[in-house]
């Protein structure tokens, strides 16, 4: 790997730490916990790790000399931030006792499976500190959910002498953390696990989890490159430009970005489906904006898309949920099929309305919705090419008005699908002070005796020293969930609220942005200067703490 200019200077970065974790450290308890839903399922399902209380992190007298050995585990797609998360657990072990060692697995829970790992050492960590990307140790989607995985993972466990692993994921990721916390209690082996929240999603968040790490940093890349093509936009003045943001659950991507850029348009996923919206409602909402902005002479606009926009219009939703049943129950009978025997097998197993509306989808993302499905059997929505296929239904609308004398101006659509730019930017100063309080934060959980935690860090909108480190259960965050045909306990994904700040912040400025041109360019993200312009949190955060 080769050096940067960026990165040389950036590695001399020292992350900036809450107050309650620069010294000494001991553990206040709050009250038990219950789960956000199916309290009795979630109990019956983890008896030794449910109803455990909150904990925060305060100073102690004296230090904690603990001996422990740690294994990390990167899991799921790269945020932004996991090497920081990986320095603060190792500069923390380390300063419990120098004699702590920290193992990396590779390539994701594989690596534990799989006995794949190295020794995370002060001279290999160096070239990774303040760096984006999960390269350090990989990562991988092999999800720990058998006894057997458990087992063999325990085998590398016991020869390293590794008390506790600690596992960087999302939603999905940090429920087989809790799964796996629960096996090895259940079991007496004295191996505790440790989660730590990682998308850039958004959507991994509560009341304790004010925000997962990664998402500052790829919503502010995201933000530069939607502000350049608003800037390009104004200056040609000849283009619509259709742009979709990852989000495959939740609109907070696409909604942060809005507030910091203010485009002309942008869909949110949770409002459309409150309204029971359809895909040709939407797609008269951004014709109607598009014909106005025409007879102003401005036959130019941006419109932001979340990826997961096209499983929450409600008639398609219906049409997945009964997909999935139908892949889970009779997938093996028409998967070897031809692609029309397929289609004509689907078709007569669906009901009349869920018939009526794969009918009508372009049959190429009708192939996407019944048949491709990510491990964890979720439709992979990145793949469908939703910009393109909503621009091209307000061509077709325009030249409908056209025809019908309602239309007179140009349209010319340009497309972009934002994504991997930004999972594995280096980190802001925001992200790469969370994750290093979090990876400390993971360390002080284990140096305390928690199993089936996630570390949390709070008030994060004021300054880092000001900041309150601890841990929350994950059980806290679980409910029972339908997947892949089967009632399954994962943690609770946070939608967008429509009654939240940043949405009606949001809400009550896009008639404004849609008639006039409010452009906004946020610009690179900076990490020296001001910190007025290096240490903003989101504009989510902000409003969503503002006091």
């Amino acid at each position: 790997m080769e050096i940067s200019a960026l990165q040389k200077e950036r590695a001399g970065y020292q992350p900036k730490l809450p107050k309650a974790l620069q010294g000494a450290v001991k553990v206040q308890e709050g009250a038990p916990t219950q789960s956000v839903d199916n309290q009795e399922d979630i109990k019956k399902l983890f008896p030794n790790t449910y109803g455990m209380p909150l904990v925060e992190f305060v100073p102690a007298d004296s230090a904690n000399n603990a001996k422990i050995n740690v294994g990390i585990i990167l899991s799921g797609g790269q945020a932004p931030g996991g090497h920081n998360v990986i320095s603060g657990l190792f500069d923390e072990v380390k300063k419990l006792n120098p004699e702590n060692r920290l193992y990396g697995f590779l390539m994701g829970p594989g690596g534990l499976v799989d006995h794949n790992y190295i020794e995370i050492t002060a001279e290999s960590l160096q070239a990774y500190r303040n760096t984006g990307g999960f390269d350090m140790i990989g990562s991988g989607r092999t999800k720990l959910e058998k006894e057997d995985q458990f087992e063999k993972g325990l085998e590398i466990l016991r020869k390293l002498d590794i008390k506790a692993v600690v596992i960087i994921g999302g939603d999905d990721s940090n429920t087989n953390a809790c799964v796996l916390a629960e096996y090895y209690a259940a079991k007496q082996y004295g191996v505790q696990v440790i989660g730590c929240p990682k998308t850039i999603d958004g959507d991994l968040k509560n009341s304790q989890i004010e925000t997962s790490f990664g998402f500052d940093t790829a919503t502010k890349t995201y933000s530069e490159l939607i502000g350049n093509i608003e800037r390009d936009c104004n200056s040609a003045r000849k283009y619509w430009h259709f742009i979709k943001l990852m989000g495959r659950s939740a609109s907070h991507i696409a909604l942060e970005c809005a507030l910091q850029t203010q485009p002309n348009i942008c869909l949110i996923s949770e409002e459309i489906e409150a309204k029971d919206q359809t895909l040709n409602d939407i797609v008269e909402n951004i014709a109607e904006v598009v014909a106005y902005r025409a007879a102003q002479g401005n036959n130019f606009g941006v419109v932001l898309i979340p990826e997961g926009l096209i499983e929450f219009v409600p008639a398609i939703g219906r049409l997945i949920q009964e997909l999935n049943d139908l892949l889970a129950a009779h997938g093996a009978e028409y998967l070897n099929l031809d692609k029309q025997a397929q289609r004509v097998y689907i078709l007569e197993h669906l009901s009349a309305e869920n018939k009526a509306t794969f009918e009508t989808l372009p049959e190429g993302v009708a192939r996407q919705l019944s048949l491709d499905r990510d491990p964890h059997g979720n439709v992979q929505v990145s793949l469908i090419e939703t910009e393109k296929l909503i621009s091209e239904m307000v061509a077709a609308k325009l030249d409908q008005w056209k025809k019908e004398g309602k239309y007179t101006g140009k349209f010319a659509a340009q497309h972009h699908f934002f994504g991997y730019e930004g999972r594995c930017a280096a980190p802001s100063n925001f992200d790469a002070d969370y994750c290093y309080a979090l990876g400390s934060s993971a360390a002080q959980l284990i140096a305390n005796g928690k199993t089936g935690y996630m570390a949390i860090v709070k008030n994060t909108t004021a300054p880092a020293d000001q900041w309150k480190a601890g841990g929350v259960p994950i059980t806290m965050m679980m409910n029972m969930e339908r997947r892949n045909g089967e009632m399954k306990p994962v943690i609770r994904k946070a939608l967008v609220e429509l009654d939240g700040a940043p949405f009606k912040t949001f809400a009550a400025q896009r008639d404004k942005w849609a008639k006039e041109t409010c452009y906004v360019y946020p610009g690179p993200i900076q990490y020296w200067g001001p910190s007025s312009v290096c240490d903003l949190t989101t504009k989510t955060l902000e409003l969503e703490q503002a006091k």
